[in-house]
C-alpha cells in the first residue's frame, strides 16, 4: 500500500483528498504547509508527496527544491489553485523544478489516481 504525503494549508480540501487518498487504497500522513510537510517527510519517509503551492509557512516550490535538494529521489505530484499569478505558472515552475505531474485545482478522480499510479510505477498505469 503505497504512503502518501499530502501538503495543503486548505483544511477542507485536504481532509476531503485524504479521504479520497485512503478510498483509493493508500496510507496518508497530512501536513498543513511546507515546514510540516518537511519534518513529516523525515518521519513518514512516503513514496509519493502531493504538494499544494501557495501555502503560509513554506510555499509548495520552496519545499519541492528542498526536497529535491535532500532526497534527489523523491517522487512528486504538485498542485494548485492560483494565486497572485495563474495557478498554470505556479504549475509549469513546479514541474521544471522536478515535479513528475502538475493539476490544476479542481482535477478529477481519475487523473488524479492515474498520475499516482503512473509516477508509482503501478499496475494499471
Amino acid at each position: 500500500m503505497p504512503h502518501i504525503l499530502l501538503i495543503d494549508d486548505d483544511d477542507l480540501f485536504r481532509e476531503m483528498l485524504c479521504a479520497t487518498l485512503t478510498q483509493m487504497g493508500h496510507t496518508v500522513t497530512e501536513a498543513r504547509n511546507g515546514e510540516e510537510g518537511m519534518a513529516k517527510y523525515v518521519r513518514a519517509v512516503p513514496d509519493l508527496v502531493l504538494t499544494d503551492l501557495i501555502m503560509p509557512e513554506k510555499e509548495g516550490l520552496e519545499t519541492i527544491m528542498e526536497l529535491r535538494r535532500k532526497y534527489p529521489g523523491v517522487k512528486i505530484i504538485a498542485m494548485s489553485g492560483g494565486g497572485r499569478v495563474t495557478g498554470a505558472d505556479y504549475l509549469q515552475v513546479a514541474k521544471a523544478m522536478g515535479a513528475a505531474r502538475v493539476f490544476a485545482k479542481p482535477f478529477f478522480r481519475e487523473e488524479l489516481a492515474a498520475a499516482i499510479d503512473e509516477v508509482l510505477g503501478l499496475p494499471g498505469a
